[in-house]
């Protein structure tokens, strides 16, 4: 039995991730590609412990969890973080090419400090998580993860900057969508400092207003405005209001609280 071998997923893996990224091997012993791979990421994780770590999978041994993370073929190899599957492959890949994507999809090292700051944000909590997030792009600039927040974070206060941060993440990323919801709402919190540019309706007043919420906060006040504009006017500014919902949304996640509670007025206000 190896080192790295694991009777505990649960415990190995999910759990440890928790902490540590875990890498897993899904092999089988009559399995002659796993026999080219297995000590490639064994040497990879022992020249980078600190960053990671690797457990084993029998998957003759271990057939239920093989069938729960939907192995089909091996070697399968899935790297877990915070208790789930962050990214995978299939094969026997060459030793560079394994250690090229394990550079693109680690986490950074600050990923503590990274959760911590999405908490923060989502909390409301803008201040602490902005000195956060500016330690975080002081040691690593390119973190995409770390410019969506800084985004999300300036949004509020600086809608022309956190346009401007926002644009840094590129069309592919799957940070991209977010960072489009962000340069979308840019746009609307700049439409306050300039109404004339908006058009001339008996709607005008609601749907500032409704901008005027989300602004300062009131998420919940904001999309009952934005849904009632629907209802009235859809197309007013170009669908803006149908567009704006969406946006927040983007912004909250699927599964926040508000997302779930507006989902279907908003889809009701459509339809």
């Amino acid at each position: 039995m190896s080192r790295f071998d694991t009777d505990n997923f649960e415990l190995d893996v999910i759990e440890r991730s928790r902490e540590k990224p875990v890498l897993v091997d899904f092999w089988a012993a009559w399995c002659g590609p796993c026999r080219v791979i297995g000590p490639v990421l064994e040497r990879l994780a022992d020249q980078n412990g600190d960053d990671w770590e690797l457990r084993k999978l029998d998957t003759e041994k271990h057939p239920t969890i093989a069938r729960q993370y939907r192995i089909t073929s091996i070697p399968a190899v899935k790297l877990f973080v915070d208790g789930e599957v962050k990214d995978e492959f299939v094969g026997a890949l060459p030793e560079q090419v394994i250690v090229d994507w394990l550079k693109k999809a680690l986490p950074s090292r600050f990923h503590e400090q990274l959760k911590r700051a999405e908490a923060l944000v989502a909390e409301g909590n803008l201040g602490e998580a902005h000195h956060l997030l500016w330690e975080v792009l002081e040691n690593e600039p390119d973190d995409q993860r770390g410019i969506t927040l800084m985004a999300q974070v300036e949004l509020y206060s600086d809608p022309s900057k956190a346009a401007e941060t926002a644009d840094r993440i590129p069309l592919g990323s799957d940070r991209f969508e977010t960072a489009e919801a962000i340069k979308a709402l840019s746009r609307l919190f700049q439409s306050i400092e300039t109404p004339d540019v908006l058009d001339e309706a008996p709607i005008k007043t609601d749907y500032l207003n409704a901008i005027r919420l989300l602004r300062e906060g009131n998420n919940e006040a904001a999309l009952e405005g934005f849904i009632d504009i629907i209802r009235r006017n859809r197309y007013y500014e170009d669908d803006g209001a149908r567009k704006a919902v969406i946006a927040v949304f983007k912004l909250l996640g699927e599964d926040h609280e508000t997302t779930r509670t507006y989902r279907n007025p908003f889809a009701n206000a459509l339809y």
